[in-house]
């Protein structure tokens, strides 16, 4: 005689199964003061490094282009996820206490996904804009922007100013609307969307969201990497073609850093979504979905530390305007930083005795694009020479 089945101990009714009306008691003291000193640290760390970005493009970067516009609006974007992490670790310090209310609560939690999502798909216009402009059709895009003050701007200002636009739009209802399980005294925690489904199916189109800008960041980065490498092999006799394999190998930085920082927050993001609309989930499995869910929101606020590496380790114009600025403040007394720009492209290539030289890496990604597709033009439509 067979014993009679019984359910495993994380679906049984004394395992503190959720009731419909989403009751069940968090268990956050073993993250709370990790969460804070991490969260401490990105503050600390992103804010110096965006500010100084965002000082680099406003002041001392030259180039005006649409890659210089997304990335200040990027910097922008981090600035503004940085300014709601000291919200996060008051909480976490105060015992997970909540006193500013119901409406501060959802607005510093709305600004931080926001953002993070604003920045996501400011990324994304990066790649694709280097990916165009690889294809030869960054001249189009170019007649297409709008003007502002008599002068034609680059594509970008309008891109930029439509997403923050339906951005704003977007937050009023996220902040106007209440939780159905919503709790004064707590914010940043688990809720269950019972009743509001509605929130939960706009966080699952975000994550479709984010999974399509991480493949057209895939496809644009890997076609790029892939034309330098070309480049490099092909036409060895060219000045620098020997720097473009290093070049092709830190485009594939910015996929490294979707992959790391973005990537296991959006693959559990799923998984998280169906606890939160599922009735009668257990306690122990909802205790687990949340203290994973915060350990991966880690992950994805860390990629505010790491957009301003991005800015200097792509945009060699940006990274040479930035290290002149630091030499001059040190007084020369760090000559390394003073060395690092004396390899400028521009007169290397006025020297060299090629009249239509491949660019260093070191130029902007718009810039050192737009060159190889003219130089590779002519190169291809030169006449070959008799051996």
């Amino acid at each position: 005689m067979t014993a009679p089945y019984s359910p495993p101990p994380w679906l049984s009714a004394n395992s503190s199964a959720v009731s419909s009306n989403g009751s069940c008691e968090m268990d956050e003291e073993a993250l709370r003061l990790p969460l804070a000193v991490f969260y401490s640290l990105f503050f600390v760390f992103g804010l110096v490094g965006n500010l100084f970005a965002l000082w680099v493009f406003l002041f001392l970067h030259s180039s005006r282009n649409s890659v210089r516009v997304l990335l200040i609006n990027c910097a922008a974007a981090d600035l503004v996820l940085l300014a709601c992490l000291p919200f996060r670790v008051w909480y976490h310090l105060a015992g997970n206490r909540w006193a500013l209310g119901a409406v501060a609560c959802r607005l510093v939690g709305n600004l931080f996904y926001m953002n993070m999502y604003v920045s996501i798909l400011l990324l994304g216009l990066v790649g694709l804009d280097r990916y165009l402009r690889l294809q030869g059709r960054g001249r189009a895009r170019r007649c297409c922007g709008p003007r502002l003050r008599g002068r034609r701007r680059p594509w970008s200002w309008a891109a930029c100013g439509a997403m923050w636009g339906l951005s704003l739009v977007g937050l009023v209802p996220m902040i106007a609307g209440a939780e159905d399980s919503e709790d004064a005294g707590r914010c940043f925690q688990f809720k269950k969307r019972l009743g509001a489904t509605g929130k939960a199916y706009f966080n699952a189109a975000l994550v479709l969201f984010f999974w399509l800008v991480f493949v057209v960041l895939v496809v644009s980065y890997a076609r790029i990497a892939l034309q330098l490498l070309r480049v490099s092999r092909d036409k060895p006799d060219l000045p620098n073609a020997h720097k473009y394999q290093r070049t092709a190998k830190k485009s594939f930085f910015v996929l490294f850093l979707f992959a790391v920082c973005f990537g296991p927050y959006h693959a559990f993001r799923p998984v998280y979504i169906h606890a939160q609309i599922s009735p009668g989930v257990a306690c122990r499995t909802l205790r687990l979905a949340d203290r994973t869910n915060e350990v991966m929101l880690l992950f994805s606020a860390f990629n505010s530390c790491l957009d301003p590496v991005m800015y200097f380790l792509l945009s060699g114009s940006v990274r040479k305007a930035a290290v002149q600025a630091l030499g001059h403040r040190l007084g020369g007394r760090l000559p390394f930083l003073t060395d690092a720009t004396s390899n400028s492209s521009t007169v290397e290539f006025r020297r060299s005795s090629v009249p239509a030289a491949l660019p260093e890496p070191g130029l902007t990604p718009r810039t050192s694009i737009c060159a190889l597709n003219a130089t590779l033009r002519r190169a291809d439509a030169a006449p070959r020479q008799p051996k």
